[in-house]
């Protein structure tokens, strides 16, 4: 039989429900809805499609599955999705915090206990960090030398101590997704039916439902 719980253990069917609401919103929605976002921009720029492709052709082919080892190999692909997560922005105000303690920031008094809510299409579009803020620009994330640059205003998963733990695991689930998809598949629309780039705020920013055709290569 089930034993009755104890109000003051650190774990219960509440904490329990709680951590899987978490899995599935903050882990398989969050990574969900960047790879909807993804192929939707390969639709939209299929010359930027076609050079990740070649990319993915030539480092890896097509006799096996990309793997983390594959990477560092391909820093064109790398920086194609890290433009879609900074033009998604799927978490636009990111997750609740409250102030730990009284803390002034910008001349404003935050009181201990205040929730605090960051908006962070105000770095990821800032025009003074991004060349072309409002455009999908893979170069963002791209040296002199075509290499692969972190940026100090790329900041999807928020920032802090409280930034997103799982960011290790959902950039390699990105990396390994995208990378796989577009190994096989080219990406087009509809006949006649052009997605919107526009999208829907809910739970994340996502795109309007669309349409598209995935062509074997």
């Amino acid at each position: 039989c089930q034993k009755k719980e104890d109000p003051q253990a650190g774990f219960n069917t509440e904490t329990l429900l709680v951590c899987t609401l978490d899995l599935i919103e903050a882990g398989t929605e969050t990574a969900a809805t960047t790879l909807r976002w993804a192929l939707l921009y390969m639709i939209h720029y299929p010359e930027i499609q076609k050079k990740v492709q070649e990319e993915i052709d030539r480092v890896i082919g097509q006799s096996r599955h990309p793997t983390m080892a594959d990477r560092p190999n391909l820093p064109y692909t790398e920086a194609v999705i890290h433009e879609v997560q900074r033009m998604g922005n799927i978490v636009p105000l990111g997750f609740p915090k409250m102030a730990s303690k009284d803390a002034t920031l910008g001349g404003y008094f935050i009181p201990k206990g205040t929730a605090v809510v960051t908006i962070l299409a105000s770095v990821l579009f800032d025009k003074n960090e991004w060349a072309t803020p409002d455009n999908f620009n893979p170069e963002h994330f791209l040296d002199s030398e075509g290499q692969f640059r972190r940026r100090n205003a790329f900041l999807p998963f928020s920032a802090g101590k409280r930034v997103c733990l799982g960011e290790h695991l959902a950039k390699m689930e990105l990396f390994l997704f995208f990378a796989s998809l577009l190994q096989r598949f080219t990406f087009s629309p509809a006949p006649g039916e052009m997605p919107s780039l526009e999208g829907v705020l809910g739970f994340t920013h996502s795109p309007e439902e669309f349409k598209m055709l995935a062509i074997p290569r």
